[in-house]
Parts: structure tokens; sequence; C-alpha cells
């Protein structure tokens, strides 16, 4: 049996045919087709016959979420939290009492999704009664996942509004529960927010995605990492528009705090991409003294015409792996700095970097270098392996993980990233 796991993106979909015991047999892309991306679908999955077809999707921008709490170091962060390991890329968050132009806010945000949490589970409810009301006026879908005993007021609320009810992220302080809250939030991503997107007509794209791309990602990182006992895996996923980061730990080194960090985690950086948000790497770079003034005046004018025309490539294309770089080292200096530079007691065990740039690359060299002498991701990646996703695995990974295939989902990851502790004593990298 063979099963074709597609990833349809903004830009390209994305497809690698596998057999059932995860060997990989095939991988093609298609340019994505809106506002009928089934064609593209349709494209890929004819060059890549198979008995089974896995979807996720990015496309249409992804899952925008939205989190509303109690306070922020304790309700809000945890939601925030939460939904930074929910594949969402999360537009507003919001603490206490929703007034006016909270809702204003709220809404020009345009989420797809809120997430309205507060308070622990016995403890206050009279916030969270409060916004749900507030909520109650925008319209998107909502997860609640707050106080268990005001969750039946709540929901009186929000009646005639679509919600998903779950666990409270919160139970009690200190002890953060994210699981139901992310399985919630993939709940109402596929059966409420992809139909919303305008990019298909008909049900059966919507049959198809079982999940959102950074979610499927997230897992195939998750499972590198759980059969990983040298460190942390980290990955860093630069696009024309976005930066991802990805990290998981294998072995919690956690200190007290008001929020535990979740083991698994990602963040986007909106400003940090290769084509409609090139300026903003140059920019961020000068800030942080990555490069000289010099430099960024020269990439400054191909970043211009790159966020121009998202179609250009520069005649050099070691200008696109410059900024990739840059945008690399500038998305995990913020990655680091949201989880407190934590990534378990060993650091970095494997780096990966994922994008189109890096894939088609002849060498990646002098990106592996500037990564590993930055001042700021040295301490953490001193001792990390660096693969390049080149067959781009990590999402299909996650999909056949979802589907009940975890044995499949670890070949796919173990061929392409020889992560076992003996490879790596054999290979000279320790």
């Amino acid at each position: 049996m063979t099963v074709l796991c597609l990833d349809v993106g903004s830009t390209w979909t994305k497809g690698a045919l596998v057999s059932d015991d995860g060997a990989l047999l095939g991988t093609a892309q298609h340019p994505t087709t809106p506002p009928e991306v089934l064609h593209g679908v349709d494209h890929v999955a004819a060059v890549l016959e198979a008995d089974e077809v896995l979807v996720c999707s990015s496309a249409g921008g992804g899952l925008r979420l939205a989190v509303v709490g109690q306070e922020r170091l304790v309700s809000a962060e945890a939601g925030y939290r939460v939904a930074l390991s929910a594949g969402a890329k999360v537009v507003h968050v919001s603490a206490g009492p929703l007034d006016g132009a909270g809702v204003r806010a709220l809404r020009a945000a345009r989420p797809d999704l809120v997430l309205l949490v507060g308070g622990t589970d016995g403890g206050d409810r009279s916030v969270l009664l409060h916004n749900a009301a507030k909520v109650a006026r925008v319209a998107c879908p909502i997860v609640l996942a707050g106080n268990a005993e005001a969750r039946a007021e709540a929901l009186g609320l929000l009646a005639g509004r679509t919600v998903v009810a779950t666990a409270n992220v919160l139970p009690d302080v200190g002890e953060l529960a994210p699981a139901p809250a992310r399985a919630a939030i993939r709940e109402v991503f596929l059966d409420h927010v992809i139909g919303g997107k305008g990019l298909s007509r008909g049900p059966r794209f919507r049959r198809l995605v079982r999940a959102v791309t950074p979610d499927a990602v997230l897992r195939g990182v998750s499972r590198l990492a759980a059969r990983d006992r040298e460190g942390a895996v980290l990955v860093v996923d630069v696009g024309g528009a976005t930066t991802d980061v990805y990290s998981a730990v294998s072995t919690a080194d956690e200190v007290e705090r008001t929020v535990a960090l979740p083991a698994d985690r990602r963040t986007v950086e909106g400003d940090l991409g290769l084509r409609w948000s090139a300026p903003g790497v140059v920019a961020e770079a000068l800030t942080e003294k990555l490069i000289d003034k010099a430099e960024a005046a020269t990439l400054g004018e191909h970043a211009r015409a790159f966020a121009a025309d998202v179609t250009l490539l520069p005649d050099d294309p070691s200008v696109d792996l410059r900024l990739a770089t840059l945008a690399a080292i500038l998305a995990a200096r913020r990655h680091l700095r949201l989880v407190d530079g934590r990534l378990g007691p060993k650091g970095a065990g494997l780096l990966v970097l994922s994008g189109g740039v890096f894939r088609h690359a002849p060498t990646t060299a002098a990106a592996e270098e500037a990564l590993r002498a930055d001042p700021v991701l040295r301490p953490v990646l001193r001792s990390a392996d660096l693969r390049v996703d080149r067959d781009y695995v990590l999402a299909p990974a996650g999909l056949l993980a979802d589907t009940g295939r975890p044995e499949a989902a670890d070949r796919l990851l173990r061929d392409f990233y020889d992560f076992f502790a003996s490879d790596r004593s054999r290979s000279g990298s320790r």
C-alpha cells in the first residue's frame, strides 16, 4: 500500500509518496492553484499515484488565532503557549476584561478562531464570563478552554456561535494542560476554517485535509525528539512570507515558573521572509548588527525588488541564500528568547534547515557556519548536527503519525536524518 502525503501551501503544493512501512518512493510539487487548489493537488496526485491521500494545508495564510485570557502572566500566557504548539499563527493576545476598544482590536486582527481561556478550575469565574459575552460579538469560531466550573454558563453566553468546549488549559496554578485545547483547535480548523478560506469549491478539499501544516510539521519534529537522546531538535523553515521555528525536547529541563513551557513549540515571524517580507529581514539584521550598512544597502535593493515582484529570481543565487541565513538566525534568536533559551539540558542535538532556498542550494556550508558562529545561538548549537530537509519529510511524517502509522513516520525520519546516537558516533560528529 502507498500513501501520498500532500502539503498545500500558499505558494507550492508539495507531495511525498511513501510506502506503508515508511520508505520514501518519490516526491513532486506544483504551484498552488487558488481559487481552486484541487487543480494543483490533482496534478501532484497524478504524478505520484497512491492508494491513499493525506493532506495538510497552510494555504490562505494558515490558521490565524487570537487568545483572550484573564491576566497575562497566567491565563493569557497559558493560552498563548498552547497556541504556539497548535500550528497556529497568534495574531492577537488580550488579557483581562474586554472593553469596546478591546473588541474592536480583536476584530481588527481578523482571527480565524478565538481561544477563550481564564481562571483555574474552581477559581475566579467573572472575567471568563464577561469575556464570553464580549467574544460572542466576534464573527469566528471559538474554543472555550477556561475554568471548568464556569463552562456551562459561558456556553450559554455564547449560544448561537460555533463553539468547541474543552478542558481548561490551566486547571491549577503552574499546571499547563495543552493537549485538549490543541485537539479542539485542530477540530475547529478542519471543520470550520478550511471551508471559509475560499480555496476550493465543494467539500472534497475539506475532507482531504487532516491538519494545518505547522501542526503536522510539529508532530514530525516531536517524533524526532522522542527518538533522539542527544539533545533537542530545532527546525528553522524559511519561506517567502514568514520564517517558522519549531523546537522539541526529549528530556524536560524546566525550572519552576507560573506556567511551564510545553515540550514542543512553534513560533512564526511574519516580518522575516524571502519575498513578501524580505525588507524586514534586512532591517532587522541591521538593527541586530548581523550586517553593516554597506551590506544592508546592497541586500536592501534586492529585498525591495523581491517584495515588489515575489516571482523574481536573483541573478546571483547567493543573494537568496544570504537572506535565508539572516532570516534563520533572527527567527531562531526570537524563538530562544520566547522559550527563555531552554532547549533541554544538552541544547540542540539536531538543527534542521527547511525551505526552498536551503533545499535547492548546492551547499549550505556558509549558512551552517553563520548559524554556529552567531553569539546568541552558539551555546545552543555547539554540539548540534545539521541536516537540510531536502525531501521535505517532516510534514509527511507528522501526517503518518497522526493517522496511526508511527512506525512508518519513524522510518521516514530515520532514513533522512540519521539521528541515532550510534550513527553520530561513527560519523565523528561528537
